[in-house]
């Protein structure tokens, strides 16, 4: 999979995990950014498991995608979460 196809891939999947995470992100381009960097994470970590990781541009790429994007999110609102004041 080229890498215009992995950035697309991990904006849509950054998106879609910013939304699972009930607004729980740093931003849009943030969310984005950590969008395309858990494509790869969840890439790896499904390979790592002994499955198919991200394979091409389809559904199941997208599923991996969200999961390792939501996985991204979380740990880094745990390592950088600002005080949120009600």
């Amino acid at each position: 999979m080229g890498i215009i196809a992995w950035i697309i891939l991990g904006l849509i999947a950054g998106w879609i995990a910013s939304k699972i995470m009930h607004g729980e992100g740093s931003g849009l381009v943030m969310n984005l950014v950590l969008g395309v960097v858990g494509a790869f994470v969840g890439g790896l970590i499904f390979q790592a498991l002994g499955g198919a990781g991200v394979t091409g541009f389809n559904l199941w790429s997208l599923l991996v995608a969200v999961i390792g994007a939501i996985i991204v999110l979380w740990i880094y609102n745990a390592l950088f979460a600002r005080s949120r004041v009600p």
